[in-house]
């Protein structure tokens, strides 16, 4: 095997990954840029704000239920004897204020909404009804992209909320129902731990999750190829590529908490 050939990968694999980012980047400012022009995507965005939002919530709601039943449960089993009882609802709030609220509710909106959209646009790719937009005069950023990446941006602040909520009322239940910690002890601890910081965190996340899940779902639905196999493969990628995206900006975003505390 030559040297040529030993290349070619690596050459190959970063000559994919520049074009992804460039044509990233043009998508990404075809949508800043359409921003302006609201009159001619505010209708779509809020039927795609209901669909992506009210239709999760229900999820949304029981995955933060189970994560603070959950926290408060590892947070009590590892409590160390002699600490005060209270770090467990600090636990509980910190856990979901600052990472299991935003993350876990963008997992699960990259699963349910992620998919869809790849599926939804891979399907018009392949079946030319983009084309028949162009065709038509029509733009496809502000037709399909705009609407669902503003609405999933907006909508996930709330979702968040939400599942911070039910994630801390959860820990209270099971704290008091299962650990044994009474209602003062709860409140005590959770009143110890907040701070405004840490849920500004939280919405700063919420927005950047929210914009992350829609626009990558569109950018790999644009992209699709191959037929009814190809929708199929642009869904599994889509949520792939929303889930590292989600990673990546989980901890690009760390040193934000450090400077809001």
């Amino acid at each position: 095997m030559s040297l040529s050939d030993v290349l070619a990968g690596p050459g190959r694999s970063a000559r994919s990954a520049a074009l992804h980012a460039g044509r990233f980047g043009i998508l990404g400012w075809a949508t800043l840029r359409s921003l302006l022009r609201p009159r001619d995507y505010w209708r779509e965005t809020i039927l795609h704000a209901k669909q992506i939002g009210f239709d999760s919530l229900a999820l949304v709601l029981l995955m933060g239920a189970l994560s603070g039943a959950v926290m408060a449960q590892q947070t009590m089993y590892q409590l160390s004897p002699g600490l005060p009882r209270e770090i467990v609802a600090g636990g509980v709030v910190g856990g979901m204020l600052t990472e299991l609220g935003p993350v876990l509710t963008a997992v699960v909106l990259a699963g349910r909404v992620g998919a869809g959209i790849g599926a939804e646009l891979g399907t018009m790719k392949v079946t030319n009804q983009i084309d028949a937009l162009l065709t038509m005069g029509r733009d496809p950023v502000v037709e399909l992209v705009v609407p669902r990446v503003v609405a999933g941006t907006l909508i996930l602040i709330p979702l968040v909320m939400l599942a911070n909520a039910m994630g801390v009322f959860s820990g209270y239940v099971t704290s008091v129902i299962i650990l044994g910690l009474t209602t003062g002890e709860y409140v005590d601890g959770a009143k110890g731990y907040y701070h405004h910081g840490a849920l500004i965190f939280s919405l700063v996340k919420a927005v950047a999750y929210g914009f992350a899940i829609t626009f990558v779902a569109c950018y790999v639905g644009l992209r699709a190829s191959g037929g009814a196999a190809g929708v199929g493969r642009t869904a599994t990628r889509a949520v792939v590529a929303i889930i590292v995206s989600i990673m990546v900006l989980d901890t690009v975003l760390g040193p934000v908490y450090k400077a809001l505390t």
